[in-house]
């Protein structure tokens, strides 16, 4: 096992902790994280350990998530304790604490491979110790490691401006911070004196506020934090001309006519800073040294007064404050300050004298590191492990967050993260930065730290590969583009056993995807070779999977699917059998609905935020009707991986079963101009947007869509059955399609399989579609004796009598087909395919119903769907089928009927 220390236990060590174990589990890697810390609890820190509720973030929820690539993840927390909270929140920093202390504990617990361990102690002084470091603990004895991350935070905030007497006096708080350190001055006598008029002093200042006192706060500017607006304006990009490397000057210029610009335009200043975020660093870099300590000396308190503001709430309580007098802020410095035995007499610069009962050092943290108290901080530097960091602020640090060592110092694996690298990248201290290092020095330290042996080869979930290195990564490659829904998974998986023959999960791979595209013909070879190398090279997990996968293949349906979860229960992390066992666009899947639902809500602490894994939950979401939850699972995979199929398919089922049209539409096409090349999904996809075209009436997109996305030409295998014969079959039953079919070209192109012999439920379905749109009663009757005598129930409880239901339609024997199709809705489900897709058969029956002239009914039904989604395509339905009806029933019948309807 290898062991990372990460050094301080508040936000910054917490995220850091964190990331190490996401990363390792997801890895597979055996890795301990000791988080050392005296504090008693972990997260919350010095910036988030106030038990005061006055105190606010000075961020708004919306922007405060643990995870760069999970942006809504606190929001959604919050909202789970506190359903009416908004992201543009600004919530007490106690309960940002609360969060970040069950994402520690909520990730350690998830973890299978990465452990993590709490020591409760501080450490003082760190050595080399072979590759590794020995960390001191202040309580005894050594922590010995591979690798360190110190964080640390803000240094202690400074004291030099306070003489030795007021320091020792007991009328002195050196650090408000600190646990209880407010309490006796909240309820004693006097006057205050804050010394610091920046967001502490804000802060200090609600908190020791009362109508019988008046607190002062005196700086050498005197000015306060600005405050952010209720309703913020998002930021205006930085102008690109700005240069740090053109001097100091320019660079004020530059971001001078920044502001100015966007408060013409906008009204404020705010957005245009806030568009600075994302470039300081980089400018800060650009900078001479020479002119990054002119700008500490010059600009730095007007930067952070402007760039660090106090929520609105905050603001409020503030100006109330002053306009009572029970505040008063000065511009000045501290000239004297002598305790006696009631108070502290107080002389500033300006000779303005005041008598309070205590002085609270509201000051911050020092620039530098130098001459620092922190034992840690002096070891690193004395040792020569690690420099002062650029003019004199924090540690030294490389682009990955490693600390630099002093000329000729010896090399330790630490990093920094948080304040420790103010000197490099000036601003670091807030979450939004601080998330973005965790997650990168986590990786680099799990790449440094990574065993540089030839191991087994593993897929990208940690599950080992009993093959060659070569083979394993073109597995691995096949395994990344069927999760993700992209094309050439299988060609790549010809080339690993190829390369191997011996490799059985290659092997067994090869298999199920032949299966799901209805290669029939294939499927025997590839169990074969998957058996027989199983019994040459293979460990427990990829034996069982074979078993799995043969079973599923050759045996009856309640076997193979018993093997599959089996499998799934005792390698969670297999992603390719939990792929196969879910109904998806890559698998037809052994489970439906609840069952479904089950396993892959049972999978949550395995795979926790894997972009393919929350892909699969949005689509179970979105199938249990928790429409906004499965929206907003879909974004965080898109976020993570734009590519990702089944977060697309979600997506494109939420904005369908919404009765969204326009929306939807809208964004499947612009997904299919930015990533539908090379989509394996491409088809289904330009399916899901023709289904919208349907919806909306529009038959000339429709028509449109077809001939440019779905013809033959364009699509493969059994999408040619699944996405386009299906589309005009169904258009055919809405009438949104005249003249004839042109369903041959598509027969033509499509696997025989599935026309005769198809392997799976799903397959099946769709081949008697298409026949039927082909009008082959021949072929019908054929597939109808192949489903009779096939091992899976779900052929002859729902294909069979499908296949004479659809013959029925051909032959216009309206009542029969109607009689036929009604109980076969229920069973739909279990070939796998989607709500989407088994509305097909109910546009059948509803043709069939309007056909032979069941009005009644068919208007019952179309307001049902109504009542559903509506939808202009079942509107315009709805109306011509009540003036059939009326025509046929007569006006007193009539008007009966129209009540009824518009009741329903």
């Amino acid at each position: 096992m290898r062991r990372v220390a990460v050094v301080g236990a508040g936000a910054a060590g917490a995220l850091t902790a964190v990331q190490l174990l996401r990363q390792a589990d997801r890895l597979g890697r055996a890795v301990g994280v000791w988080l050392v810390d005296p504090a008693e609890r972990t997260g919350p820190g010095v910036a988030y350990g106030t038990c005061d509720p006055r105190h606010l973030l000075n961020v708004p929820a919306g922007r405060m998530s643990a995870f760069p690539d999970d942006p809504g993840h606190f929001l959604n927390w919050l909202t789970g304790c506190h359903p009416q909270a908004a992201a543009s929140d600004f919530v007490p920093r106690q309960v940002y604490g609360q969060y970040l202390a069950d994402v520690v504990e909520r990730t350690a617990a998830a973890c299978v491979h990465a452990r993590l361990h709490r020591v409760r102690d501080e450490v003082v002084a760190v050595r080399g110790q072979g590759s590794g470091a020995a960390l001191r603990l202040a309580g005894g004895g050594e922590l010995l490691v591979d690798a360190a991350v110190l964080a640390l935070g803000s240094l202690a905030a400074a004291q030099d401006w306070a003489e030795a007497g007021l320091r020792g006096s007991g009328r002195f708080v050196a650090d408000p911070w600190a646990p209880g350190a407010l309490d006796s001055l909240a309820a004693g006598p006097g006057d205050v004196l804050l010394v610091g008029t920046g967001l502490t002093m804000v802060d200090v200042a609600a908190s020791l506020a009362r109508p019988d006192r008046v607190v002062h706060a005196v700086s050498r500017h005197g000015l306060l934090p600005q405050q952010h607006l209720p309703a913020a304006a998002a930021p205006v990009q930085a102008p690109v001309e700005l240069d740090g490397s053109l001097g100091l000057e320019v660079l004020r210029r530059g971001v001078r006519r920044h502001l100015s610009a966007t408060w013409r335009v906008l009204g404020d200043w705010r957005p245009a800073l806030d568009g600075l975020r994302p470039v300081t660093a980089a400018l800060w870099q650009q900078l001479p040294v020479a002119d990054r300590v002119r700008f500490l000396k010059e600009d730095l308190r007007l930067w952070e007064v402007h760039r660090h503001r106090m929520a609105p709430a905050s603001a409020a309580t503030l100006h109330r404050l002053l306009a009572s007098g029970r505040l008063r802020i000065r511009a000045g410095q501290v000239a004297a300050a002598v305790p006696d035995e009631d108070a502290v007499e107080v002389a500033l610069g300006d000779g303005t004298r005041l008598r309070v009962g205590a002085v609270v050092n509201c000051t911050g943290a020092p620039t530098g590191s130098r001459g620092t108290v922190a034992p840690l901080v002096r070891s690193v530097l004395e040792g020569g492990y690690g420099r002062p960091g650029p003019a004199g602020l924090g540690l030294d640090t490389s682009g990955d967050g490693r600390l630099v060592p002093a000329t000729g110092g010896p090399v330790l694996r630490l990093w920094a993260v948080g304040a420790a690298r103010r000197g490099n990248l000036l601003e670091t201290t807030a979450v939004p930065e601080i998330r973005a290092q965790a997650a990168e020095i986590a990786h680099t330290v799990l790449e440094t730290l990574a065993d540089r042996r030839t191991p087994a080869p593993v897929d990208r979930y940690g599950q080992r590969l009993s093959t060659s290195p070569e083979a394993a990564g073109l597995y691995d490659r096949a395994l990344g583009r069927i999760l993700a829904g992209r094309l050439g998974a299988e060609e790549l998986l010809r080339q690993a056993v190829a390369v191997d023959p011996d490799f059985a999960v290659g092997h067994a791979a090869l298999a199920l995807l032949g299966h799901e595209r209805g290669g029939v013909g294939q499927i025997p070879s590839a169990l074969a070779s998957a058996r027989r190398a199983a019994a040459v090279r293979a460990d427990e997990r990829e034996r069982s999977l074979v078993a799995a996968v043969d079973a599923l293949l050759t045996g009856t349906e309640e076997r193979g699917k018993a093997a599959l979860l089996g499998h799934i229960a005792a390698h969670p992390r297999d992603a390719l059998a939990v792929s196969a066992a879910v109904p998806t666009v890559s698998f037809n899947g052994v489970t439906a609905a609840g069952e479904a639902w089950t396993l892959v809500e049972g999978l949550s602490a395995t795979y926790g935020d894997d972009w393919w894994y929350l892909g699969q939950l949005a689509f179970v979401r979105q199938e249990q009707e928790r429409w906004e939850e499965a929206e907003a699972l879909a974004c965080r995979a898109l976020t993570a991986q734009p590519e990702a199929g089944h977060a697309v398919h979600a997506r494109a089922h939420v904005y369908y079963e919404t009765g969204e049209h326009r929306a939807g539409l809208a964004w499947l096409d612009e997904w299919l101009h930015r990533h539908g090349e090379g989509a394996a999904q491409r088809p289904h996809v330009a399916w899901h947007a023709a289904l919208h075209e349907l919806s909306l009436d529009d038959r000339p997109a429709l028509l449109r869509r077809y001939r440019e996305e779905l013809v033959a030409c364009r699509v493969g295998g059994g999408r040619l059955l699944v996405d386009s014969a299906s589309l005009l079959w169904r258009a055919r039953m809405t009438g949104s399609w005249s003249g004839e079919l042109p369903v041959a070209e598509l027969l033509h192109a499509a696997p025989p399989d599935w026309l005769k012999a198809p392997a799976t439920g799903f397959a099946a379905l769709h081949g008697a579609l298409a026949l039927a749109a082909a009008g082959d009663l021949d072929a019908l009757a054929t597939l109808r004796a192949h489903a009779l005598a096939h091992h899976q129930a779900v052929f002859s409880l729902l294909i069979a009598p499908l296949c004479e239901a659809l013959s029925a339609v051909v032959r216009q024997e309206w009542r029969q087909a109607v009689r036929r199709l009604r109980p076969l809705l229920p069973l739909l489900a279990r070939t796998g395919a989607s709500k989407a897709q088994q509305e097909v058969v109910e546009e059948t029956l509803l043709h069939a119903l309007i056909a032979g002239g069941e009005y009644d009914r068919a208007e019952r039904l179309l307001a049902d769907r109504l009542e559903r989604r509506a939808s202009p395509l079942d509107w315009r339905r709805l109306a011509a089928v009540r003036g059939r009806g009326a025509r046929w029933r007569g006006p007193a019948l009539a008007g009966a009927s129209s009540g009824r309807v518009r009741s329903a």
